[in-house]
């Protein structure tokens, strides 16, 4: 499969250290706000963010997922000024799927969890030197069929969370039919924006799908959500490069979902 500069943009911001291929995502327009939410922040002062150590002190840590590696992100993630859509009303999408909040808040910080390789006993039976063209390709979707989750929590003040969430919710909408981005120098091009189901954690959740133009013909897919407890906000995008070279469905890491969603409790 051909590394393209969609795949570049998405490898560089999420996973800088591995080449990845693509980006899809969906998000769920049923967001569950609990009801009566303005009688009820009426008797209320305004919430205020969290602060980034108090944010630090929230987000998922090393040991706290089974069966992945928790650690910082990879070379660290691009400036918000360096993403941009061509139709600014998809920023908030190209945020996400570059490992930052959708839109600019007082205090965020992130983790990465990489899924960690299950041992296959057929792995040492065969060289890759002397596998067939068809095996060596299955060998190498397989050795990366592995989930690399990035996280992000961002918190606002007053209603801004809310105002954060819809914009993710109304740019799925709005972007629908794809849109250019570009980080920097490098430009992609996302062919479609599809809505998805999404885990129903937090007080609200959108999850979506975003399908990058490899140019050559071939396309794939990173999946993300974001959810919002009270006036944090928890984004997730997730990318499986195997599962992408084999054409095999996936999507956002549930354990990891779980384990982030329990700390926000």
């Amino acid at each position: 499969m051909k590394r393209s500069s969609g795949v570049r943009l998405c490898a560089t911001a999420a996973v800088s250290a591995l080449s990845l291929a693509l980006i899809t995502g969906c998000s769920d327009g049923g967001s569950k706000d609990s009801g009566n939410a303005k009688d009820t922040n009426a008797a209320k002062p305004a919430a205020k963010a969290l602060s980034a150590a108090e944010l630090k002190q929230l987000i998922i840590a090393k040991g706290e997922v089974s069966g992945y590696q928790v650690q910082a992100v990879t070379g660290g993630t691009p400036g918000r000024s360096e993403v941009k859509a061509a139709d600014s009303r998809c920023d908030p999408l190209l945020h996400v799927l570059t490992g930052q909040a959708p839109v600019d808040a007082p205090a965020e910080t992130n983790r990465m969890a990489m899924e960690e390789k299950k041992k296959d006993p057929t792995d040492d039976a065969t060289s890759l030197d002397d596998m067939a063209d068809g095996k060596l390709e299955d060998a190498i979707n397989k050795s990366m069929d592995r989930d690399t989750t990035v996280v992000v929590l961002s918190s606002y003040d007053g209603d801004g969370a809310e105002q954060a969430l819809k914009s993710v919710s109304d740019a799925v909408q709005a972007c629908a039919g794809g849109f250019k981005g570009s980080q920097g120098g490098t430009k992609a091009t996302f062919t479609k924006v599809a809505e998805e189901k999404s885990s129903g954690t937090g007080d609200a959740s959108v999850a979506f799908a975003a399908t990058s133009d490899m140019e050559d013909g071939d396309t794939a897919p990173v999946h993300a959500e974001v959810a919002r407890y009270g006036n944090t906000l928890v984004s997730y995008t997730t990318i499986n490069i195997g599962a992408m070279m084999g054409k095999k469905p996936y999507a956002v890491s549930a354990p990891v979902v779980k384990a982030q969603a329990a700390k926000l409790k």
